[in-house]
């Protein structure tokens, strides 16, 4: 099973988490930060905020496509570059996307995954984020690879429902091509 990217999604959801932090963060923490905004998402409703594919990597799962956007490597970069902005190894907030793509759920999960986690730098989350079974399960060692949606759904303990998810998130996908994002 494989969610659809929701690039509208990703962008808000960075920059809401970036607004909390005075526009500014080193970006291995906000990749920390929204693959666990993410995951308790699907926990708690079947669908992640984002739906992109994480990968296991040395310092723990990383949201794939948005990496790619932080690091100017994604065919939707010049768009992701509008709002966010790249310098070294933090990401600054350069101009405001809204939230409107956000449900009231999703802004009071990254809330909460914010005020959660607020006390811890990005080392902090790279020992957080080794402590979870789906990374365990999927230590890429030195290399990368790829973290299943079900292994995500199994160590939340969402596994029995994979099915149903996976369809909804089909009539989701085709609903998003007929009508766009």
């Amino acid at each position: 099973m494989v969610f659809h990217f929701r690039f509208q999604k990703a962008i808000q959801a960075a920059a809401f988490l970036l607004q909390r932090q005075r526009g500014e963060m080193n970006y291995m923490r906000l990749l920390k930060l929204l693959y666990i905004a993410d995951r308790e998402s699907l926990k708690e409703t079947g669908y992640p905020i984002t739906g992109d594919h994480v990968i296991a990597m040395p310092r723990g799962p990383v949201l794939n496509h948005v990496y790619d956007l932080i690091r100017g490597r994604h065919p939707r970069t010049g768009q992701w570059d509008e709002f966010l902005r790249r310098d070294h190894y933090n990401l600054i907030l350069v101009k405001d996307p809204g939230k409107g793509g956000l449900s009231d759920y999703e802004v009071r999960k990254l809330e909460e995954i914010a005020d959660r986690y607020a006390p811890y730098d990005e080392w902090d989350m790279v020992n957080i984020s080794h402590q979870l079974p789906e990374w365990q399960k999927n230590d890429p060692g030195t290399s990368s690879r790829p973290i299943s949606v079900e292994d995500i759904l199994a160590a939340v303990g969402r596994d029995k429902d994979a099915a149903s998810i996976a369809q909804d998130e089909a009539d989701q996908a085709a609903y998003d091509r007929l009508f766009g994002e």
